[in-house]
């Protein structure tokens, strides 16, 4: 039988709670749309007690991106095992998963939000980029990357973002056709790299040698080619 007593939390369980919370708030609608009078509330205490913790609105909306950033961050790490065409569309599909369970808060960070412009934000969204960028550098297993490569893989996260923004904007096209449209997008920034450059031509070599007839790369040859029939 409960006593109705309720637990007090300690000050560092307290603020994970309160940044759970806001997260939960900030995937359903704008941070901008959200007040801290809302957070008290689905968090059980009062507004003061809100800032016991928090000094303002903006510190807690930094602390929740923060835990959003590492778990997106977390998304492209991938086992080298397997063709990359399929690494990268498992990728794909939890970077989408990420988008999908936290698109207005998505949005608003990347279109303008009440955290926007500052250097903690800023300094976030950019670690995100930089683990997405190392990662894909590991599957193609380069350590030091050519500048025509570096402006192929960072075109591409920055492809990544914008369709995920556009594809939340009223979700027209099918998501799963995006996570293989990027995919397939990838192959291509590189394959017209490699005509301009022999390194890069000698890296899509090495990254198609191993595709399946079946994969994401192998596809987009055959749609090229059906285009041409």
């Amino acid at each position: 039988m409960s006593t109705g007593v309720r637990r007090r939390m300690g000050v560092e369980e307290r603020r994970q709670q309160l940044i759970g919370v806001a997260l939960d708030l900030f995937s359903r609608r704008s941070p901008d749309e959200v007040s801290i009078d809302e957070i008290a509330s689905a968090a059980g205490i009062s507004r003061p007690l809100v800032y016991h913790y928090f000094p303002g609105k903006l510190s807690l909306y930094e602390a929740a991106l923060k835990r959003a950033s590492e778990d997106l961050a977390g998304r492209f790490a991938e086992p080298h095992e397997g063709p990359l065409g399929v690494r990268l569309l498992r990728v794909m599909g939890r970077f989408f998963d990420f988008v999908d369970e936290h698109g207005p808060g998505f949005s608003a960070l990347m279109r303008g939000g009440p955290a926007v412009g500052s250097s903690a934000t800023n300094a976030l969204i950019d670690s995100v980029r930089q683990a997405a960028y190392e990662q894909i550098l590991s599957h193609l297993g380069v350590t030091d990357a050519s500048p025509r490569l570096e402006l192929v893989v960072r075109s591409w996260i920055s492809l990544a973002e914008s369709t995920a923004l556009i594809w939340l904007d009223g979700r027209r096209i099918p998501r799963a056709e995006l996570e293989l449209q990027l995919v397939h997008d990838f192959a291509a920034l590189a394959a017209v790299s490699a005509a301009y450059d022999e390194d890069m031509a000698t890296l899509l070599k090495e990254m198609v040698k191993d595709e399946p007839a079946d994969g994401p790369f192998a596809e987009l040859v055959g749609r090229l080619i059906a285009l041409g029939s």
